[in-house]
């Protein structure tokens, strides 16, 4: 397989994740919004921060509000981490390795292009926004669903799977990231305890997590229970633990793999080791930022091994 060929399918399915798990992250804040308190003020800021977009929205807006917001992380033809750039990348990629993807999956991409198209005024309005995020998350579903249930398991899907669980390990970290920041900032209010089992509640539903974090743990919504769940649990699919597991097995399909697993094992046995949650503050905040590095260490490792061209 063309290293080209191999690089284009895996940040094809890179772009494909982070549309899916941009939209998820806002979903977060935005049911936020309309479950805690009034007088519990949560910033919208956090999603451009998260992100590390600070330079990049700072340039374009002055007023760090919901608005601006929304509008750079889903509609900004000039930030890469937007929506709208994302599925620009994510259509091109596909486009330029449809030989070895399904013929459907280029039908799909383009049914979601059109949707973002017609409805991403409805994104930006905060009363018609729960319906376009869902449509996001329902037609990049619909598109994973075909290339896992058709595509043949051979190097093109070796880096497709490799793609989308190093995607989706650093968005889960960030949909954590977000929880801790909204947590940090309901500290000092009186409702602070039920707030905190509110933010928890929405960074569970944000990953579709809620109903199997309940048959796992088998109690009420608590923070530090929570995040043990989404880093360690080994079943479930959006877990740092599962997503990291599924890069070593997706790497192992591949030849000469051996130098990249070596970097993903080291990420293990660093990272994954069993913690104490109870502290939901800065320690953890420092934690996701470590694994992201280490997540950028691993792309970095892959993209040598392979992307390199000589």
């Amino acid at each position: 397989m063309l290293s080209r060929v191999a690089e284009r399918t895996y940040w094809a399915a890179r772009y494909l994740e982070r549309i899916e798990n941009t939209v998820r992250l806002i979903s977060v804040y935005d049911k936020l919004m309309y479950d805690l308190p009034t007088s519990v003020g949560i910033g919208w800021y956090n999603l451009i921060t998260i992100n590390s977009a600070e330079e990049a929205f700072d340039e374009r807006y002055k007023v760090q509000d919901e608005r601006n917001v929304i509008k750079f992380l889903l509609s900004e033809e000039n930030n890469p981490v937007s929506v709208v750039s994302n599925l620009r990348f994510a259509r091109e990629n596909l486009r330029t390795t449809r030989d070895v993807i399904p013929a459907q999956s280029w039908v799909m991409i383009n049914e979601l292009n059109l949707f973002v198209t017609e409805n991403l005024q409805q994104g930006i309005n905060r009363s018609q926004r729960f319906n376009f995020l869902n449509g996001v998350i329902k037609i990049c579903q619909q598109i994973q669903g075909l290339l896992m249930g058709t595509m043949p398991r051979d190097a093109a899907w070796g880096f497709m799977k490799l793609g989308r669980n190093v995607e989706r390990a650093d968005m889960t970290t960030r949909l954590l990231d977000a929880g801790v920041r909204a947590q940090l900032q309901v500290m000092d209010d009186a409702e602070a305890i039920n707030s905190q089992q509110i933010i928890w509640g929405q960074v569970l539903r944000s990953l579709d997590a809620d109903q199997s974090y309940r048959r796992a743990v088998r109690s009420s919504v608590k923070g530090h229970q929570v995040a043990r769940y989404i880093i360690e649990d080994t079943a479930f699919p959006r877990s740092i633990t599962y997503c990291l597991s599924a890069v070593k097995d997706s790497l192992e399909m591949l030849p000469h793999c051996k130098p990249v697993v070596s970097v993903v094992k080291k990420t293990q046995k660093d990272r994954l080791t069993p913690m104490d949650y109870i502290d939901l503050g800065i320690p953890l905040k420092d934690f996701l930022n470590d694994m992201q590095l280490d997540i950028a260490a691993i792309h970095s490792s892959i993209s040598k091994n392979w992307f390199t061209y000589q």
